[in-house]
């Protein structure tokens, strides 16, 4: 039996398949998506979305869906599914869903009387470009196919309504057409690898309505360009392939390219490997052959903290540390960039937030661990030494080392963390002067630091990097240790955030803990009390002040519970870490008891991947973005992790 595999009654019951979404990408950043029966519920949501960097940074939906009807003695019958405004939904092909399998390439089978067509899509893993398969697998009298395409034109973030700027013209190609709606766009080339009649009859479908949106109070609703129609003849077991793309291609090579996309597909298998696709869907490639890893679809770009944070569970915990290095390449470039104070040429948002440096040393320690240390300090001893000098120099604009060893940053007006959503301009959650976490990574990076001097006989540097790390050390225990075994979220002047939040776990997760054995067991076992849940930690205690564990409503209402008792399955990496670091072996079933429920999303939200956060309450439901790298990359971690500790004696 397939792993990702949908039988009829959950295809055609739109309660359950609608929720469940369908994520294809390239190495450029394209991508498309929609749901399990091809209904978009969001406007990010379209068959060909790709990047337009002539026009802004932003993704743009060109082909919205293809809708493909089987006509049989002159009776039609629409395979398509759009949500229209009054929950209206039209034309319901999904009735005709037998069922859908996704364990190579997202294949759904559909059932007409006598006519069973299958229908398979691939994403071009190195074109903008989708492919689709259409196989007549039985039919009892002569099919015609005949195909609509659902036409934006616009940003993911923007909605298309009818207009009369839009262009109507096209252009007839080998086997297809191509378009442009409006100027600044690329054209758009559509064909099949067979000869078929286009018929131009153009108009717009107006009211087609995203009730993702809706449910966050945003405007929900477009009209869609429809600028005619394909018929295609098709035979009892005949394949026809049609081809979207930004670029024209020869048709009679179809065949060939939908084959050997598949021969280089993972089977989705079981759950590592739906893992592994996921984390290969993050990848991201420039045409100046820059490496990236986006951190997250379908709104997020590359993020500097997700790119150190998700980088060794995307790339180490599946042996590609040929694609850490890459990546890490362009990072430094950007990171040293930043350090000089000149501007970015690489494409990572968010380079200037104070603990990107840090987590960047975490990243390396981690290769280290992987490829051995000799070889760490060979490709990345200098950025070592340099990011060190730079904190402690106080390089960062914002980013103090006091007296005391400890690192002050301010965030009372401004988001500095991980925990960044906001409202009314202001941080939801106003993390200052002496972070946690912050501070947790900084006694690390001296250790890491200290020690690789010491082992390349620098003993001038790790005497004092030692001194350093010692003077963090007391300070950290007597800032954030609290009388009740857990640790301060934060302290600023006479401020103190006495929130049990999941921040304090990497204090204990880190290689190098400013806490004592049993300071670090207290630690672990407060967030395993009030904290843990099947879907990760929660992002504030129950038993903490303003603890708003669902994530629903408007926007403004989710910014609010965004970090304020949601759960984050990267955080439970880093809690895991910490559990096996404690108690080692004897918490392995433990552990290995916890990685049920992220496998348990699997088919349940985003098919194949894990969703940027959970509510914070049972049932634990999936929100937010559908697929999440540093959720992706922790679990992946956690993975290599339980191997580690199983094979140990």
């Amino acid at each position: 039996m397939s792993y990702l595999r949908f039988e009829k009654a959950v295809m055609t019951n739109l309660e359950e398949s609608l929720r469940r979404e369908l994520l294809r990408t390239n190495r450029s950043g394209a991508y498309s998506a929609s749901t399990l029966v091809d209904c978009n519920t969001r406007k990010y949501h379209g068959l060909l979305v790709v990047p337009v960097p002539e026009i802004d940074d932003e993704n743009h939906v060109l082909l919205s869906s293809f809708d493909c009807t089987v006509v049989q003695h002159g009776a039609e019958f629409n395979l398509g599914l759009h949500k229209y405004q009054g929950n209206n939904f039209s034309p319901k092909g999904h009735k005709y869903i037998r069922e859908f399998d996704a364990s190579l390439v997202p294949t759904t089978v559909y059932r007409v009387g006598g006519v069973v067509l299958k229908r398979e899509t691939i994403f071009q893993a190195y074109e903008d470009r989708i492919l689709i398969r259409y196989t007549l697998e039985d039919a009892h009298s002569a099919t015609l196919l005949r195909f609509r395409p659902f036409l934006a034109f616009r940003s993911v973030r923007q909605f298309t309504h009818e207009n009369s700027v839009a262009s109507r013209e096209y252009q007839v190609i080998d086997n297809g057409i191509k378009t442009c709606m409006y100027k600044g766009y690329p054209d758009l080339f559509m064909q099949f690898n067979k000869k078929n009649e286009f018929v131009f009859q153009p108009d717009w479908y107006r009211g087609i309505e995203y009730p993702k949106e809706q449910e966050r109070g945003y405007a929900s609703n477009e009209d869609l360009y429809v600028p005619g129609y394909f018929e295609v003849p098709i035979k009892k077991g005949e394949s026809i392939i049609f081809s979207a793309s930004t670029s024209q291609i020869k048709t009679n090579t179809l065949k060939s390219l939908f084959q050997k996309e598949i021969d280089v597909r993972v089977p989705r298998d079981n759950f590592y490997h739906c893992l592994v696709t996921a984390a290969h869907q993050f990848h991201n490639r420039q045409a100046d052959d820059t490496r990236y890893l986006l951190a997250g679809y379908p709104w997020f770009k590359c993020r500097a903290r997700d790119t150190f944070i998700s980088l060794p569970g995307l790339t180490l915990a599946i042996d590609e540390a040929d694609y850490f290095e890459l990546v890490m390449n362009t990072a430094e470039h950007g990171l040293r960039e930043f350090m000089a104070g000149e501007p970015l040429t690489v494409k990572i948002y968010e380079m200037d937030q104070p603990d990107v440096p840090l987590w960047a040393v975490w990243a390396i320690q981690q290769y280290a661990k992987y490829a051995g240390r000799d070889k760490a300090f060979e490709k990345y001893g200098k950025l070592l030494q340099d990011i060190v000098k730079y904190i402690e120099e106080d390089g960062h604009p914002n980013l103090r080392l006091d007296d005391n060893g400890l690192l002050y940053a301010n965030g009372r007006d401004k988001c500095i963390t991980w925990m960044n959503s906001r409202a009314n301009g202001k941080p939801v959650v106003p993390r200052s002067g002496y972070i946690v976490e912050f501070n947790a990574l900084w006694y690390n990076a001296l250790k890491f630091c200290a020690s690789m001097a010491a082992e390349k006989n620098d003993a001038k540097s790790a005497e004092h990097l030692e001194a350093l790390a010692l003077k963090t050390k007391t300070s950290f225990v007597d800032t954030f240790v609290n009388e009740y075994g857990y640790l301060l979220d934060y302290v600023d002047g006479n401020m103190m955030d006495w929130s049990v939040r999941p921040n304090q776990i990497f204090a204990v997760a880190v290689d190098y803990s400013p806490l004592s054995q049993q300071q670090m067991k207290s630690v672990v076992d407060i967030c395993t009390r009030e904290l843990l849940t099947p879907k990760g930690l929660r992002s504030l205690s129950p038993k903490s002040g303003g603890y708003n564990p669902m994530y629903v409503g408007p926007q403004t209402q989710r910014d609010y519970a965004y970090h304020q008792g949601t759960a984050w399955p990267w955080l439970g990496g880093f809690y895991m870490e910490a559990c096996l670091k404690v108690y080692k072996r004897s918490r392995l079933s433990f552990i290995e008891r916890q990685m049920v429920g992220y496998e348990d999303e699997i088919d349940y939200h985003a098919i194949g991947t894990i969703s940027e956060l959970f509510d914070g309450n049972p049932p634990f439901h999936g929100r937010g973005a559908m697929s999440f790298a540093m959720n992706v990359a922790e679990i992946l971690r956690t993975m290599k992790l339980l191997e580690k500790y199983s094979y140990q004696k």
